[in-house]
Formats: structure tokens, sequence, C-alpha cells
């Protein structure tokens, strides 16, 4: 089994540090435009697996040439290159997996569901954390009841030393961060489809120590792939992200100045004032920490002829031993159980989907869970 990754970063190496791991995949191939960042991959990753390519992920003809009989690429890096890294994986006659981006991208990835198709391959975006497991993990839940009413998904990155006034450290990408404070909040409350401002509906939510005083708040998240497949007896669901109290009045505050607006800042300037917010919460925000993920995802419900509530929950905290942050971790594996379940054949068919609606349930989860990501299980007496 073949499998290439674009992009030798953060989680593009994480990435091929899970899949080298398996023993059904003889090579791994990594292609970055840096030298920097494929050296510092091979001084990680000492394994007769692992390829790489110094090569420009907007070259369409070497980097066709690479890819060419690989079984599934993984895209893990800038966003906005997706829909060309699908189209020259399609070419190659490859399935295509990546790790989210905002609708703009998304939309046109979807172009490709004919071509995807008609070839029986597939690609399949939001295969990273929220969306991706987070996704994947509700409606894995949601299939568990005979009549799903309500579900609840809250999910997290925080800093395990968090600092003021923020309290929050950037762990992927600024540009999405800001997407998400930024756009519309979609969701269905009692059968309705509604939509609120992000950054609202802040509410307390515990965990164990040192979790057990956080926030959570309306972010914008794709929810509606999970509706389209839940079945019509779901009314309720609704996304909110986990971050330590007060970081939400605070990007309240910083974006109520205008620093979110695709608005050229003068005449002398090429830059917006998104440009320098993006820029700066990299220079303040970026850079190495140890993390945390919280993970909360509650359905109600009828099963059985009761009324019930399921609960998934995790915790995954900064790996000391591998020197690797929770979201690379629980990402990477993600990614990875996705991509392996692609190349091995086990989704029939072809086109463009998200991989809770193609990708087996059952399968995925049992894979995580032995891969190391520590999702609990229980069933509670509904509130």
């Amino acid at each position: 089994m073949r499998i290439s990754i674009i992009g030798a970063g953060h989680m593009g190496s994480a990435i091929a540090q899970e899949l080298i791991g398996h023993e059904e995949v003889t090579v791994v191939r990594v292609c970055d435009a840096h030298t920097r960042s494929l050296q510092s991959l091979h001084n990680r990753l000492d394994s007769p697996k692992l390829r790489s390519f110094q090569v420009d992920a907007r070259d369409e003809r070497t980097m066709a040439s690479i890819l060419e009989d690989s079984n599934c690429v993984i895209g893990a890096t800038d966003p906005a290159l997706y829909p060309k890294l699908a189209r020259i994986a399609l070419t190659s006659g490859s399935h295509f997996c990546d790790l989210g981006s905002s609708a703009p991208v998304l939309e046109k990835e979807y172009h490709l569901s004919e071509r995807a198709a008609e070839k029986s391959l597939w690609v399949v975006p939001n295969c990273g954390l929220d969306p991706g497991l987070s996704n994947m993990l509700c409606l894995h839940a949601i299939r568990q009841f005979d009549e799903p009413i309500r579900a609840h998904l809250r999910v997290g990155d925080v800093p395990l030393e968090p600092e003021p006034p923020f309290n929050f450290r950037i762990s992927w990408s600024a540009e999405k961060l800001v997407d998400d404070y930024t756009l519309p909040v979609e969701y269905m409350e009692e059968g309705q489809k509604l939509s609120t401002s992000p950054l609202t509906g802040i509410e307390d939510i515990s965990f164990s120590e040192p979790f057990s005083d956080m926030e959570a708040f309306h972010t914008a998240g794709l929810l509606k792939t999970i509706c389209e497949v839940a079945g019509p007896s779901l009314k309720t669901i609704d996304h909110k992200s986990i971050r330590w109290p007060g970081h939400a009045r605070n990007m309240q505050f910083l974006l109520a100045l205008g620093f979110a607006e695709q608005k050229i800042i003068d005449v002398q300037s090429h830059l917006t004032y998104r440009d320098v917010l993006t820029r700066r919460l990299k220079q303040r925000l970026g850079g190495a920490y140890e993390d945390a993920v919280l993970v909360r995802i509650s359905v109600f419900g009828h099963k059985d002829g009761q009324d019930a509530e399921l609960v998934y929950e995790m915790i995954q905290q900064f790996d000391r031993e591998r020197n690797m942050t929770a979201i690379r971790r629980c990402t990477s594996i993600t990614a990875a159980t996705i991509a392996l379940q692609l190349a091995s054949g086990a989704v029939p068919g072809g086109g463009v989907c998200p991989p809770e609606q193609i990708v087996p349930l059952r399968t995925f989860f049992d894979n995580v869970r032995a891969a190391g990501l520590p999702v609990e299980t229980r069933w509670t007496e509904p509130r």
C-alpha cells in the first residue's frame, strides 16, 4: 500500500509517522517545497518506507509523476490547494483526502464529483480533528439509537499553560481560526434550521482536572453533512468550541474592531486588516507548546423503547514520549485511519463526500481507539 502526503509540516509529518507504523503500508511519500521541513522529517523518522520529494505543490506535472502509483493522497498543506491536489490525485488514479478547509474551497472540491465517480475514486474532505474525528464520532453515536433526537458536539484544542489575555495558542491554521470565528454558525433546534453569530452562546463545561472550568461557544462548523444522513428524527444538533474561560469575550472585542475585514488598509499597501490579523496571530500565538484536545459528543434519543443518552468523551494530552502535541496526534490518527480505509478498497464507489457519510463507522471507531485515542463511552439517564 502506497500513500502520499502533501506537506511535511506539523500535521504532515505526524501523519507520516502514524502511517509508517502500519505493516500494510509499504511506501510513504512526503512532498514539500521546503528542504528544511523534509530534512527535519528524516531526522525524526528513520524508516526505509519513507520517501521525500522537494516539489512545489502547485507544480502539477511534477506532482502527477510523483503520485502516479499512490493508493491514496493526503492533503496536509495550504487548504487553498486542496481542489488542485484532488484533481491531480484523480488524474493519477488515487483517492484523495484532506484535513479540512473553508466552504469556498469545499465547493471547488465538490465540482470534482462527476470525475471522481467516473474513475471510482473518492475525494474526501474534512478528515482532521474538527470536522473529521468529531463528525465521525457523532454519527457513530447517532447510529446506536433507534430514534436519535438531539446531538451536541463540543471540541477544542487548548494549551496546558494558558496565558492571558487570550488563553489560547494557534495549533493549525490562523486563517481557519478566523473563519471559524467570523463565518455564520448554522445549527438546528427543534427541527428548525437556524443561524447565529460565532463566539456567542457561551456555556460552562467541565472535564476532569485540570480542565474542570472551561467554556464552550458557537463557532462555524459543518453539521449539514451529519444531518443529511442522521435521519428525520434528529431535531436538534449544535457545535461549540472548547476554550479556557475568557477567550470568547476577548476575541469578540478584537474582531469588533474590524481586524477580520477583507479591506485594504490604505492605498499604499496591498494588505488587508485580515492579513495583518492572521500574521499577528501566528507571531503571538504560534510556536511550540504543550496542549490537550477535549472532546465531548452527547446524543439523546430512544433506544429499546427507553429514553437514553450516549456520551463519547476524550482527553488527549501532549505526548511527552513522542514529543507530539495532542492535536497532531488526534489529527494524524484520524487522517491515517481514513486514508488506509480508502487505500485498501474498503470504501466502494466514488465521488466527493465527507468521511462520516462513506467510511465504515464501526471500523473507524475501533481503529482510532486501537491506535491510542482514549475515547470513553458511557450511557446515562437523559437530563
